[in-house]
């Protein structure tokens, strides 16, 4: 992330995400490593830094990984999380394979899945 500041904020705004682990980066304040949870499950989120080998989708030119998230109400999680600024790629809707999902690209250039129970 360019910001793991603002992702941090976004994620916990958008999809209720706890942060639970935030570990400092030497000098210019940015966080290494921002430790989230929804539910069950964990994520993290780190600064960009290219001697590392951490690249961003923006250095990438897109996103590497396609991310998905399994919830009660997709429809409302997706509208918070455009509400908060990521872009819908393919709309949340009922899908011939039994369940209600559509994709989304967050600020940040990361592709979401979100997908649930049919409505």
């Amino acid at each position: 992330m360019p910001d793991p500041d603002r992702a941090s904020a976004f994620y916990q705004d958008a999809l209720g995400a706890e942060e639970v682990f935030r570990a400092p980066l030497s000098d210019d304040g940015r966080p290494s490593v921002v430790h989230h949870r929804i539910g069950g499950s964990s994520f993290r989120v780190s600064p960009a830094v290219s001697s590392w080998g951490w690249l961003s989708p923006g250095d990438l030119g897109g996103s590497a990984v396609l991310l998905e998230i399994e919830v009660d109400d997709p429809d409302a999680v997706g509208e918070r999380m455009i509400a908060h600024g990521a872009e819908v790629v393919v709309p949340i809707e009922n899908r011939s394979y039994g369940k209600r999902s559509g994709r989304v690209r967050d600020p940040f250039g990361h592709l979401w899945i979100i997908t649930g129970g049919l409505r």
